[in-house]
């Protein structure tokens, strides 16, 4: 089992391409020998003789097997991705023929990368902060405009910036209180408690806000899980094929179609929403295979972030009382809007006022209900300018938090000094740990990069 920091001056390689057929796949080498590994398949020119920054095209061959034409991309130290030598190998991209490729530069002297571990090298290096070295994970990972928008924010140091400027004025009062603890036997005073007063206020309310947005930026992130449920043949497939213009759902007739789970995606104005389709809930049931999807449906309304529940406006039999256990959480749709007013006029009797009524089968009106999700998802949810996205920040934040309000309690105490000084020393370690200015933990970074693909 390797730390995060043994071997982190050995030369590296992996592919850094997704596994699969494509027309090119691309291998990284990062490391003091990147260029005299490569040399040793490259041998068209001297690469230490050839200028950064520039392509070349030629064979590399293994002990005078050709293994495949390729171009060469060449880094040099400190301006590359990892600040290291750095040299990317586009081959044809095929699975086989690039790993021949990785076996020859592994035999030749480098060795498999690990995840995350030209980030890793990057963070070290100092080409970016921890909390930037987050932010290219979740750049992959991001599935709608708005979280990609968040990431790159966050890479580019938008969110850095901030902390570090709130943290250096912490440093100034620190600094000033450590100098009066010096000069204690003298009385003196070099930290107007007035201003250290507004500047733990100021830093508590920035801090509170990027607390508060964690709500949001964990929706922007993840997404949010919707379930639809609603007695058989209420017409929640219908309504989910609606949603996602597509026929996806197996729709019919009968009673009880739907017995297991089915889950979609969808974007509205950036965020992303996970679709649950389930089973029918009827109270009583003999069909056992029945039963279990709608314990299942009850089950995914539970975990559910936000629920639609489907009901049937010619059904007049009483809903299940279970459904109302999540006011909070839940959308109500009258479905089957136009066989209702078809069965009032048949009976003659006036059509009652009826809100959020829709037809499934007309997607005019599924509009609404769009943006219903939309205000439901963000209920409660703010930010007033950066957006935390990771739960590492979010539980820094909060012992951040902690600390300034220990420091407030200090000062309107009057405690004395070096008591004071312990707790905004504390504050700083925590804003330090988010982008990595102090001494972070080695298991949280291997827990940080060792959820990165491989290859990057």
């Amino acid at each position: 089992m390797h730390s995060h920091l043994s071997g982190w001056k050995d030369t590296i390689a992996a592919i850094a391409t997704p596994p699969g057929i494509g027309g090119i796949g691309v291998i990284r080498v990062s490391g003091e020998q990147a260029y005299p590994v490569v040399q040793h398949l490259f041998t068209k020119k001297n690469l230490e003789e050839l200028q950064a920054n520039t392509l070349h095209v030629g064979l590399l061959q293994d002990e005078g097997e050709v293994l495949d034409e390729v171009v060469l991309s060449l880094f040099r130290k400190p301006h590359s991705f990892t600040g290291e030598d750095v040299i990317e190998i586009s081959c044809h991209g095929s699975p086989f023929i690039l790993q021949q490729v990785l076996d020859a530069l592994v035999r030749k002297g480098a060795r498999l990368a690990r995840a995350g571990e030209f980030t890793q090298r990057a963070f070290l290096n100092g080409k970016m902060d921890l909390a930037q070295a987050e932010a290219v994970a979740d750049i992959i990972n991001a599935e709608t405009k708005t979280a990609h928008d968040t990431a790159m924010n966050q890479l580019r140091g938008g969110f850095s910036r901030g902390l570090n400027a709130l943290r250096d004025k912490l440093i100034h009062f620190a600094a000033l209180i450590e100098l009066e603890l010096d000069f204690s036997d003298e009385d003196v005073e070099f930290a107007d408690r007035t201003e250290f007063n507004k500047l733990i206020d100021e830093a508590d309310a920035k801090v509170n806000n990027l607390i508060q947005s964690f709500a949001l930026g964990n929706a922007i992130k993840k997404g949010l899980s919707v379930a639809i449920i609603g007695k058989p043949n209420a017409g929640k497939s219908t309504l989910l094929n609606a949603l996602l213009n597509e026929e996806r759902a197996i729709v019919s007739d009968i009673a009880g179609t739907t017995r297991d789970t089915i889950e979609e995606t969808i974007n509205i104005n950036g965020i992303l929403f996970r679709l649950i389709d389930t089973a029918g809930i009827r109270e009583h049931t003999t069909d056992t295979i029945e039963h279990l999807g709608i314990e299942r449906s009850k089950q995914n309304a539970a975990r559910a972030d936000i629920i639609i529940y489907v009901k049937d406006l010619t059904d007049e039999e009483p809903e299940p009382e279970w459904m109302h256990s999540y006011p909070e959480k839940m959308i109500v749709v009258n479905n089957k809007l136009d066989a209702y007013t078809k069965l009032m006029e048949s009976r003659g009797k006036p059509l009652p006022e009826i809100t959020h009524a829709i037809s499934a089968k007309d997607k005019e009106s599924i509009h609404w209900l769009q943006e219903a999700l939309f205000h439901k998802a963000l209920a409660g949810k703010k930010s007033d300018g950066a957006i935390v996205t990771n739960a590492r920040h979010y539980e820094a934040l909060i012992k951040t938090r902690e600390s300034l309000n220990a420091v407030r309690a200090g000062l309107q105490q009057g405690l004395s000094g070096d008591l004071i000084a312990v707790d905004i020393r504390r504050s700083l370690h925590y804003l330090g740990e988010i982008t990595g200015v102090v001494e972070v933990d080695r298991d949280i970074l291997g827990t940080i990069f060792g959820k990165f693909c491989i290859g990057k």
